[in-house]
């Protein structure tokens, strides 16, 4: 019984120093580990004087930022010349932006004597514009075409004032302005700017020789308009590539009014002759009608004679000499080549 108890109390002992001492293996292997991962980094950032401590790499672990992204962008900032906080950098970082792609647009804007601060640098890379292009543009000038490739049109299309088409391309210079590139207009509205500033400069011209002799007078219409005002871009030039004679517009819109025209004289021509058609019908149809109430009176004539008769009012002597002057007139009528007469009238009577 003595030895079962004195091991159950040395069993007990044993379990109780275990805890503690698995507890601290087991956090000293996690700090090794922690240690040796980050090592490398933590070297790298004390030889550069990047100010970023272990700790602070362990706690951008937690917090879920990448620490090789703010430690080296750190490092990248530091032998440059910029001071830049770590806080800021991993709230970019869990903001969605892009940390590198700042750093050098600083770093570059640095070099350039651009006046670009890390509030305004990551304004812009948190507005989806590409700060390191925008910087590049505005140091190095960027050329865009007017019209762009992806309209799929070649040229822009004008017609002056006597109807010639013309055929354009123009080149713009543009440089970007840091200070509009949040809220400012793309390079689709600078293309589409000129390009309407070129149709008109074109359309106001009087013949298209004028243009052809002076392209350059459309450049500097066009730049006198002030067509980067709320763009994100500063227009240095306008420079016009190519000008081409098209089709003559103002011909073909004349022979296509000529013919419609004509159709519609056509038209109106054909209702005319149909109305007269019609109202020559009418008037024939009033003709056989009249003609039909002149048969109708004629048969009355030997009823009216018949009654005479009936009444006394007509002798034998007068209804013969009635007959003489018929049968005289139609014999005339013969001779002379007329109509004979409606002589049958008193013959059907007798």
């Amino acid at each position: 019984m003595m030895i079962a108890a004195v091991a159950a109390i040395a069993e007990v002992e044993f379990q109780w120093w275990m805890v503690p001492l698995a507890i601290g293996v087991f956090l000293a292997l996690i700090f090794l580990f922690l240690i040796m991962r980050f090592f490398k980094l933590w070297l790298q950032a004390l030889a550069a004087r990047a100010g970023v401590s272990m700790l602070n790499m362990i706690g951008m672990s937690l917090r879920k930022v990448n620490p090789q992204v703010i430690v080296l962008s750190k490092i990248r900032a530091a032998q440059a010349g910029l001071d830049m906080e770590t806080r800021e950098m991993e709230s970019h970082y869990l903001s969605g932006g892009r940390v590198p792609n700042v750093i050098t647009a600083l770093i570059a804007a640095n070099r350039a004597n651009i006046n670009l601060t890390w509030k305004t640098a990551t304004a812009i890379d948190l507005a989806g514009r590409d700060i390191l292009e925008a910087v590049q543009t505005s140091v190095n000038p960027k050329v865009i075409d007017c019209p762009s490739a992806q309209s799929g049109k070649g040229t822009i299309d004008a017609v002056a004032k006597d109807g010639i088409q013309l055929k354009a391309k123009a080149r713009v210079t543009v440089r970007a302005n840091i200070d509009r590139l949040v809220g400012g207009a793309t390079e689709d509205t600078i293309i589409a700017r000129v390009g309407e500033g070129i149709v008109t400069t074109i359309g106001s011209a009087a013949t298209y020789k004028e243009v052809l002799e002076n392209p350059d007078q459309i450049s500097k219409r066009v730049l006198e308009k002030g067509l980067d005002a709320g763009t994100a871009f500063e227009i240095l030039s306008i420079d016009i590539a190519d000008v081409d004679v098209g089709s003559n517009i103002g011909a073909k819109l004349q022979a296509d009014q000529a013919e419609a025209d004509k159709r519609r004289f056509q038209a109106e021509a054909e209702k005319r002759r149909a109305m007269a058609m019609a109202r020559e019908q009418e008037m024939q149809a009033q003709v056989r009608e009249n003609r039909a109430k002149v048969v109708l009176a004629e048969a009355e004539i030997p009823m009216a004679i018949a009654e005479s008769f009936r009444k006394g009012n007509l002798g034998i002597m007068d209804y013969y000499r009635l007959r003489n002057i018929q049968a005289d007139t139609q014999m005339r009528e013969n001779i002379g080549g007329g109509s004979p007469g409606p002589a049958g009238g008193p013959q059907e009577a007798g």
